[in-house]
């Protein structure tokens, strides 16, 4: 008697969702299931080996030891798939009896009367899937902290709340992971999508702060919406593109996910494409279930900020000193502001909202930023570093010459790989170009008659860069020169670099 009782309530609970804004078609149920367990019962110690396009079929869990290497990992995953993809081809080939126990377990994965043909074409869908649940259980916990603004948002976009899982599927609610292909953050956006709603660049990378990019991805999600007109395909275009999604929609007449996802054939309609929506509808049930997967569980809670635009250009060094902070703990609250930062060779730049746990400050945020001395406070940011790149160079080439690395010159530029073309320019770390503090014998001269330094000015210098390297102020500068604050210095200009007197 129970068991039809748990077919009724799940029945119905497939009714109730389906009449909402996130359908589950009856065709999607095995890929929901499937999802289901990768997010509550297998780890990253463990993965399946299924098929592709049907997911009920799971031919072998692997176990790996803690700490296995990723090279160790592929060679037995390789091996695994090979196996099956060879004990396939055999059933492909009528064989039927005097089965080895691989091809036994592959044929019962299968529906009785499945055909050689449909044997045929599994052997080269055979495909890996790493576990998840622990990554999702901790991604539960770190939920806490973010959900409460990510609701507020949604509600503010009139959008529906259970758009708040999406960063399991995405993130596992880590604002600073990154992929392979550079997406960044908790919502995983690319660039190139990112810069129509934050900004992103060498200084400033607003995907890794959560708060932005929740504001990014609630604005992105209701424009996928207000395109495509239902939430599963909206959802699909979080992954695929709106284009791509209407196209696959054209393609096969409906706006049926179900439909799509079983009949679209499109050539970068793969595998994460398909499985979009149904992996969104699988984080879904787990969240909202998730001490029935994982026990009772303590969620993070949020930190109460204070907040601060910034209506100059401020060094971080001067402004953790200001708020009695060391830079790590300003760092850790301000994710969106790179590297450049934090070495000093950019400003903290004009119109930066910054965030410090009001639990960490003696005052208000807000009133020790006023009494930061003027002389911390500037009206233009530090200038570019920058390489042409020439006929011949490579990343390892100008890396050497500049005495930096090839990661940090790809992490600066938002380089996915090492290719380069002739005539486009690098964006390099500035103190390493601008020098270390002492001035080259070549740049500084003295002058005739008074002794009085003089230093001929070379491209990327400012007069902060110039007053850090002489141990002087960019008021005497100023005095010394007889030239505005706001006055644009040359290169090959002479600047007066100590005191006449």
């Amino acid at each position: 008697m129970l068991r039809p009782l748990v077919l009724i309530a799940m029945f119905l609970c497939c009714l109730h969702v389906s009449a909402g804004n996130f359908p589950r078609p009856a065709s999607l149920e095995p890929a929901v299931q499937f999802w289901t367990q990768v997010y509550s019962e297998i780890t990253t110690n463990q993965g399946y080996i299924h098929d592709s396009v049907n997911l009920s079929v799971v031919y072998e869990t692997l176990e790996f030891p803690p700490y296995e290497s990723n090279k160790n990992r592929d060679r037995r995953v390789k091996k695994a798939s090979s196996r099956i993809a060879k004990a396939l081809h055999a059933i492909a080939g009528g064989k039927r009896s005097n089965l080895s126990d691989i091809e036994a377990g592959v044929l019962a994965a299968w529906p009785e009367g499945t055909s050689a043909t449909a044997f045929a074409r599994a052997a080269g869908n055979v495909r890996f899937q790493l576990g998840q649940s622990n990554r999702f259980k901790g991604g539960m916990v770190r939920s806490g902290q973010w959900k409460p603004h990510i609701r507020e948002v949604l509600a503010a976009h009139d959008l529906p709340p259970e758009l708040e899982v999406l960063p399991h599927v995405e993130s596992s609610f880590n604002p600073s992971v990154w992929s392979k292909v550079a997406a960044a953050g908790m919502w995983q956006f690319m660039p190139a999508t990112a810069r129509n709603y934050m900004r992103v660049d060498h200084v400033v990378d607003a995907r890794l702060d959560p708060f932005i990019a929740t504001e990014g991805a609630a604005k992105l999600l209701k424009r996928n919406y207000h395109v495509t007109g239902t939430w599963p395909l909206a959802l699909t275009s979080y992954n695929h593109g709106t284009t791509g999604v209407l196209r696959a929609a054209k393609s096969v007449g409906t706006k049926d996910i179900g439909v799509i996802v079983q009949k679209y054939k499109g050539k970068y309609f793969g595998f994460a494409s398909r499985n979009f929506y149904a992996s969104f509808l699988a984080a879904l049930e787990v969240d909202r279930n998730a001490e029935r997967y994982f026990g009772p569980l303590k969620l993070d809670s949020p930190t109460p900020y204070d907040t601060v635009v910034l209506s100059d250009y401020v060094p971080a060094t001067a402004l953790a000193q200001s708020a009695g902070l060391s830079l790590d703990q300003l760092r850790r609250h301000n994710p969106a502001l790179r590297d450049l930062v934090w070495t000093g060779e950019k400003h903290i730049p004009e119109g930066q909202l910054v965030r410090v746990p009001r639990a960490e400050l003696d005052e208000p945020l807000g009133e020790l930023l006023a009494a930061l001395p003027g002389q911390w406070r500037y009206d233009e940011q530090l200038p570019d570093k920058i390489h042409r790149i020439a006929s011949g160079d490579s990343l390892s080439t100008i890396a050497r010459r500049y005495g930096t690395t090839v990661s940090r010159l790809m992490s600066l530029n938002g380089m996915r790989n090492h290719k380069i073309r002739a005539g486009k320019t690098l964006i390099l770390p500035g103190s390493l170009v601008s020098g270390s503090g002492v001035a080259s014998q070549s740049s500084v001269s003295a002058s005739a008659g008074n002794g009085q330094a003089e230093y001929v000015i070379r491209p990327g210098d400012s007069l902060w860069s110039i007053a850090r390297r002489f141990n002087v102020t960019q008021k005497q500068l100023i005095a010394w020169n007889g030239i505005s604050p706001k006055r644009y210095i040359q290169p090959g200009q002479k600047l007066k670099v100590a005191s006449p007197g």
